[in-house]
């Protein structure tokens, strides 16, 4: 895992410099300077705008008693995006604007809740915070979870001549 991410920490400045020079080829290199800075000065309004209504919604959502989880994720998408933005370069520039744009947050906020988040907490926590934890059995018995490790053998059939009623006759 940590040599994918150091991967990709390496191929997007690779990234960035082939995409300048490509760009820088075709309108020129003062052109593609202008375009850096006028995508990055956008997006920092874009970011900043968001922040704010980001920050109302929290608060809203506090003053309701409500926990803003949801918020809270899309203030460090926003962070991130603002970091992405102060880097030149055209790659870190899209990153950024897609994390600022609402639209194209969403999908991210719900890829990193379910693939980042929820492992987190379920491993910090033992499965008490999501939910998932064994109810029956004890986890690591072959990964079945059922008592006694014999799954299929909990329930038993029983008949009427297995057990005995007493009805209160004598007879």
């Amino acid at each position: 895992m940590m040599l994918r991410l150091i991967a990709v920490l390496l191929l997007i400045p690779l990234l960035d410099i082939l995409l300048l020079l490509a760009v820088a080829g075709v309108i020129g290199g003062l052109e593609t300077v202008l375009v850096v800075v006028l995508t990055a000065l956008v997006g920092m309004l874009l970011a900043r705008a968001e922040g704010r209504h980001t920050i109302s919604k929290i608060q809203r959502k506090l003053a309701r008693g409500e926990p803003p989880t949801d918020e809270l994720i899309d203030g460090g998408l926003l962070i991130a995006a603002g970091a992405f933005l102060l880097t030149p370069g055209l790659v870190t520039d899209l990153v950024g604007l897609l994390l600022v744009v609402p639209v194209t947050r969403y999908p991210v906020r719900v890829a990193l809740k379910k693939w980042v988040i929820t492992p987190y907490v379920d491993s910090k926590t033992g499965g008490f915070a999501t939910g998932r934890i064994y109810t029956t059995g004890f986890p690591g018995n072959g990964g079945d979870g059922v008592p006694g490790g014999q799954p299929g053998n909990d329930t038993y059939d029983v008949g009427a001549d297995d057990y005995d009623i007493d009805d209160g006759d004598d007879n």
